[in-house]
């Protein structure tokens, strides 16, 4: 499975500026706890990047490449996701395509219909993406996958902007899933220390 992948249809200078934006703006260097209860080095938050009006048309772009061409939806765990799915149903409409974003919640909705899921449901069976903005475990885009598969939807890919690197490409191919990532952590760390 590939790890992280190069697209032709974007331009070097795209890729170039999103990393630096990631270096600058979503990256830190220190001793941090993570959401999955480990400690790391390294802390990646890439909201200020996603919810940037640059960064999220550089992302949007860029993540849209990776999702399926036979899908129909982009989905993903509130809180990280929203704006990425927002984005790459936006651009999808930008290029002609049909594309709709669903948020899923972390738990059910605590009332009226208990919904899980937000936004324009598909048909089921459908092929739906699953959008990440970091994978460290995996354990957030297979929750995500979860509650999609539970209600019917077909999901084979995740797309992530950061991989850190820690084991969820092993939890996604055990998941019987594709992880596809924009970047790996010892990229945007690189960048990061070469920008001082």
């Amino acid at each position: 499975m590939t790890q992280s992948l190069h697209l032709p249809q974007a331009s070097a200078d795209q890729r170039q500026r999103l990393l630096q934006l990631l270096a600058e703006r979503a990256y830190r260097h220190g001793s941090f706890t993570l959401a999955s209860g480990r400690s790391s080095d390294h802390y990646v938050n890439c909201k200020p990047v996603s919810l940037s009006g640059e960064g999220l048309a550089l992302l949007s772009a860029r993540m849209l490449e990776l999702v399926e061409a036979e899908a129909v939806a982009v989905a993903g765990l509130t809180l990280g996701a929203d704006p990425l799915v927002s984005g790459v149903a936006q651009a999808a409409a930008l290029a002609g395509r049909p594309l709709d974003a669903l948020i899923v919640r972390k738990e059910a909705k605590g009332h009226g219909t208990g919904a899980w899921l937000e936004g324009p449901l598909p048909a089921a069976g459908s092929r739906i993406t699953v959008l990440e903005d970091v994978v460290t475990t995996g354990g957030s885009s297979l929750k995500a996958v979860k509650q999609l598969r539970e209600a019917g939807y077909t999901v084979e890919r995740v797309v992530t902007i950061v991989d850190r690197q820690e084991g969820g490409l092993e939890a996604m191919n055990a998941a019987g899933l594709e992880l596809r990532s924009l970047f790996l952590l010892e990229e945007v760390a690189a960048t990061s220390a070469a920008q001082g």
